[in-house]
């Protein structure tokens, strides 16, 4: 803050005075003590030399039709040598610099659509700071930097877009989830294939164990056992089979009823008689 008392004062470091000999521009005073001279001179301003933040609200709409508030901020400076031109040329910069920066926003935002408003803020930056810096400079003011630090659409917009991102999630997600299922069906099905595979491997083993066995039964029985056929010693083991599946299905802890009766053997030795000839045979 600067000082001034009669024919003397100080300026502080920040700023710079300026000076006119009976109305008319003399000099610049820079920080520090000063001496007037009397009734001739006096300090018309003081200057401020430090950065000056300015921020300009906008309001315009893009190329797909929907209004946003643009905020801009503006860092500008007196340019040290030019501070004259800063004093005597521009009445109000603030006003200068936010005439400009609506025109550029609303020149170059109708190009764009909204998405690609939001990915070009830098580039909306740079232009308003291009079309300040040389009028600006003209007038005693350098433009340090120019940032877009809002871009805000209507209420129901920002509303439909997180709409629509949120159905995309959704889609992505249901996308997923489909994939997710697919393979566990696929997998599922290739295990069932491949147990009902091994499944079919135990039983052709386990039948082939069977005929093995009964091979050597039938070969024991008729060495050990003179005058027995071969039929005789199947009809043998097919009365121990059926014997033991009757007393499997008593053991049961479920009620089943069953025809049975001493022909019942005989009926099925003849059954499978005539399905095996009947398999021979074609």
């Amino acid at each position: 803050m600067s000082t001034q008392c009669c024919c003397f004062g100080c300026v502080d470091q920040t700023g710079v005075g300026v000076v006119e000999n009976l109305g008319k521009y003399s000099r610049l005073i820079t920080p520090g003590f000063f001496v007037l001279i009397p009734c001739l001179e006096n300090v018309a301003a003081f200057l401020n030399m430090r950065v000056r933040q300015l921020e300009v609200n906008v309001e315009t709409k893009t190329q797909d039709n929907v209004f946003v508030r643009v905020q801009i901020t503006v860092m500008y400076r007196i340019i040290p040598e030019s501070a004259v031109a800063a004093h005597y040329k521009l009445t109000d910069p603030q006003a200068q610099i936010r005439s400009y920066v609506s025109d550029t926003v609303r020149s170059s935002l109708p190009r764009l659509d909204l998405d690609d408003a939001f990915e070009n803020k830098d580039h909306l930056a740079n232009s308003c700071k291009e079309a300040l810096a040389d009028l600006m400079a003209e007038y005693g003011y350098e433009i340090v930097v120019a940032l877009v630090t809002d871009l805000d659409p209507d209420r129901q917009v920002k509303h439909s877009m997180n709409e629509i991102n949120a159905q995309q999630r959704l889609r992505e997600a249901a996308f997923f989830k489909a994939e997710a299922e697919k393979i566990l069906q696929v997998k599922a099905a290739e295990a069932e294939a491949e147990s009902k595979y091994l499944s079919g491997l135990g039983v052709a083993r386990q039948r082939r164990a069977i005929v093995d066995g009964l091979k050597e039964s039938v070969e024991a029985f008729t060495e050990r056992v003179e005058g027995t056929s071969a039929a005789d010693i199947m009809d043998l083991v097919l009365v121990t089979q059926y014997l033991d599946m009757v007393r499997d299905v008593g053991n049961g802890t479920s009620t089943l009823f069953m025809g049975h009766s001493p022909g019942t053997i005989q009926d099925l030795k003849n059954d499978l008689a005539r399905m095996y000839g009947a398999s021979t045979s074609s």
